[in-house]
């Protein structure tokens, strides 16, 4: 998964944001800049990446222009190759990338009307335009799957002698894990949702008589971001949003609240302000469940008995979480934790919980911990869970080494293989390819020799 992420992401998404080629740049009208077997590149389509990239702050040490260039070079390259291919566009992922791009662009603009007076341009057209762009950006991904996937499996030899010929410098260092297994309770559910929504429906009536819908939000609303503008949450697409929020708010008429709202952030007042197409501007109120110190001495009182039990030897940590743990995923393993980013049942530092990390920091191997209150993954319950810990194994910060780290080692050799037969399609479709670029970027400076003829 990691190599298909890399090769996706180093094919550059060129997306045109300029809503006329008649725009001219240091006094030149759009022309093609570079030809690329049959495919062109046009002066717009760079100014229209360079401007998209400086706008989401990227920074480069190099000719921002020359460096777009060469990237959509080597897209043409694959994407060349993957039309003499026959490759299929998958059109599922196609659509999905451009309703994001679309959905992104509604909502960073504030409805259709302003795009299309942004861009010149009916919004129907724009997506057929990029439409066009995420099909060749498609295929030119497939392409570099497909000369990634013609790799021959790495084998531990080569893992061993990446290690070897790598400077220890240059090896990735291993910051400290954890491996810990756990016994979790979660508080009253039940008790605190209905809390909840007794303090809404108070709400709710106080609005239907009259009081204002904005005030409520910043005086009580738990989501601090829309709190301070009144709970209103901007115009934006319903795909931003949990689907039975957007549900309910798109149900509503303009000045309607309503009904109780439940999605994995807590409950919602919805009122509607303005509705665009798929887009719009609601209010919302926000509270989240909250649990009483009964339900807190109730799950400590619990889990202070399951831990003295597994320490006077009757049974061990293990056979507690099967029987007591309330977590199916940690309970399944006898208790252990998995980390979610990996699979594995290691956590740096970064991957672990505040409130787990600040008692696994002070414990040591085979210690049982006294019972604490934490977060739940899955969001459920509010997020607050209830937990006693066993550390099981520290492993310190260290420089990888092919002893305890081969996996990581492996998935870097393979990437390295991977780029590697890459860079030799490149390298090797630069010279059987017709190219030509323009002599305002022929004294660029490319990473890779080979595009001047």
């Amino acid at each position: 998964m990691k190599i298909k992420a890399m090769l996706a992401a180093s094919v550059m998404a060129v997306l045109p944001f300029t809503g006329t080629f008649a725009q001219k740049y240091d006094g030149v009208i759009d022309k093609t800049v570079a030809l690329v077997g049959n495919s062109m590149i046009l002066l717009s389509q760079i100014e229209s990446e360079v401007r998209m990239m400086q706008f989401q702050g990227y920074v480069s040490d190099r000719d921002l222009r020359c460096e777009v260039l060469e990237n959509m070079m080597v897209s043409k390259l694959f994407y060349t190759q993957a039309q003499l291919d026959s490759l299929a566009v998958n059109p599922d992922m196609v659509e999905a990338s451009l309703n994001e791009r679309v959905d992104n662009i509604l909502s960073e603009h504030g409805g259709e009307a302003e795009v299309e007076k942004y861009f010149g341009k009916p919004l129907h057209m724009l997506r057929e335009e990029w439409r066009d762009v995420f099909v060749e950006q498609n295929l030119a991904q497939e392409m570099q799957r497909e000369v990634a996937g013609k790799v021959s499996e790495v084998t531990p030899k080569e893992v061993q002698q990446y290690y070897r010929r790598t400077s220890k410098d240059s090896l990735p260092v291993i910051p400290t894990q954890y491996q810990y297994s756990q016994i979790v309770l979660y508080p009253n559910v039940e008790r605190a949702a209905m809390a909840v929504r007794e303090r809404l429906l108070e709400f709710r009536q106080r609005i239907l008589d009259g009081e204002k819908f904005s005030l409520l939000a910043t005086l009580y609303s738990e989501d601090p971001g829309s709190a301070m503008k009144g709970g209103e949450l901007g115009m934006a697409s319903r795909t931003i949003f949990w689907p039975a929020f957007s549900d309910a708010a798109m149900a509503l008429k303009e000045g309607q609240v309503s009904p109780i709202v439940e999605t994995p952030d807590g409950f919602h007042l919805i009122q509607m302000i303005r509705k665009d197409g798929d887009m719009f501007n609601a209010r919302h109120i926000l509270l989240k469940p909250r649990y009483t110190a009964e339900d807190r001495d109730s799950a400590f009182i619990r889990l202070d008995s399951i831990r003295n039990v597994i320490l006077a030897d009757s049974i061990t940590f293990q056979q507690g979480a099967w029987k007591f743990s309330e977590d199916t995923k940690s309970r399944t393993n006898g208790g252990l934790v998995a980390n979610p980013n990996t699979g594995a049942p290691f956590f740096d530092v970064d991957n672990l919980k505040p409130a787990d990390f600040k008692v696994l920091q002070n414990m040591k191997e085979g210690e049982i911990s006294a019972p604490f209150e934490s977060v739940d993954d899955e969001g459920r319950s509010g997020n607050t869970v209830y937990k006693i810990v066993r550390l099981e194994k520290i492993r310190p910060s260290h420089t990888a080494t092919v002893e305890e780290d081969f996996n990581v080692l492996l998935d870097i050799t393979t990437s390295n293989k991977a780029m590697e037969a890459i860079e030799k399609f490149i390298k090797e479709k630069q010279q059987t390819t017709y190219i030509v670029i323009d002599p305002m970027f022929q004294k660029c400076v490319f990473l890779r020799d080979g595009w001047v003829k």
